[in-house]
């Protein structure tokens, strides 16, 4: 099937995207269009106009600066994969997105702005406290990840909003991360999927902990009491397989061509445990 009929500009600047969003109804941003262009083929998604902001120059930034990894709209999949700014769970999920044709035109500030719970970075966000800056007619704004999803392919985006840069805490000790992800083939969505982040103290023990689900649960989740169990704790088998029986408890996975409800149950206890003994040998490292 073809698109319906679409108008498309190309701002060269973050403003001038703006203004062009809020020219009209159902008008889409356009970076690596790696979500949208399958949906408009298949008429899910009509939108009016296009605005592909693939020319806006200052975008593409990836750096690491003010402690954080800054991620700029147009950094792509394959420009995570391979820099040295990465680290942790992000550096280990960058690889895992999709497939090298998705990986070297989608990009992780579009991904993230899709919502899709199927989707891995929001996880690998929400594991690592990161932020999601947004700009729009009334100025940027710096939301937290855990507020931006809000809910199925919904963000706490205003309409007139764009991401233009995702910030990730670079931790100043020892840090690992991890994430675990089953897919039926290779390039495919999660069936099931763990993001976990680790941060040792210099006793050795976990001063902060993140651990994120991704395909077994209506939005990409946060297992918070999994996180609380972990803090404070020195790092051990037994430690991370009660933590694992926290995560499956707090997974709501559905039955479906891809197994049964409680067989995914089973697959995000044992990717827990082993995101997290991987998270903390890197971080001993």
């Amino acid at each position: 099937m073809f698109p319906s009929k679409f108008d498309y500009v190309a701002p060269r600047s973050v403003d001038e995207a703006i203004a062009a969003k809020a020219s009209g109804d159902d008008v889409r941003f356009l970076a690596g269009g790696q979500s949208l262009l399958p949906m408009m083929k298949t008429r899910l998604a009509t939108p009016a106009k296009l605005v592909d902001i693939n020319r806006i120059p200052g975008l593409d930034t990836l750096e690491r600066r003010n402690g954080t990894l800054r991620v700029g709209a147009l950094v792509r999949h394959a420009d995570l994969a391979r820099s040295g700014a990465t680290f942790g769970v992000v550096a280990s999920a960058a690889p895992w997105i999709s497939d090298p044709l998705v990986r070297n035109r989608g990009t992780l500030c579009g991904s993230v702005a899709h919502c899709d719970p199927e989707g891995d970075w929001n996880s690998v966000l929400l594991s690592t406290g990161a932020d999601v800056v947004a700009q729009g007619a009334k100025g940027e704004r710096v939301i937290p990840i855990t507020d931006f999803v809000v809910g199925v392919f919904t963000s706490s985006l205003a309409d007139d909003e764009m991401v233009t840069e995702v910030r990730i805490p670079v931790p100043a000790g020892a840090v690992g991360g991890s994430y675990q992800k089953l897919e039926r083939k290779v390039g495919d969505y999660a069936t099931v999927a763990v993001a976990a982040h680790l941060e040792l103290a210099g006793d050795g023990t976990i001063a902060r902990a993140g651990i994120a689900l991704t395909a077994v649960t209506p939005i990409n989740t946060k297992v918070v009491a999994a996180e609380q169990m972990l803090a404070g704790e020195r790092p051990s088998d037994e430690l991370f397989a009660e933590v694992g029986e926290l995560a499956a408890r707090a997974s709501e996975p559905r039955s479906d061509v891809r197994g049964s409800a409680e067989w995914k149950r089973n697959v995000v206890r044992v990717f827990t445990r082993r995101a997290l003994a991987a998270a903390s040998a890197q971080a001993r490292v």
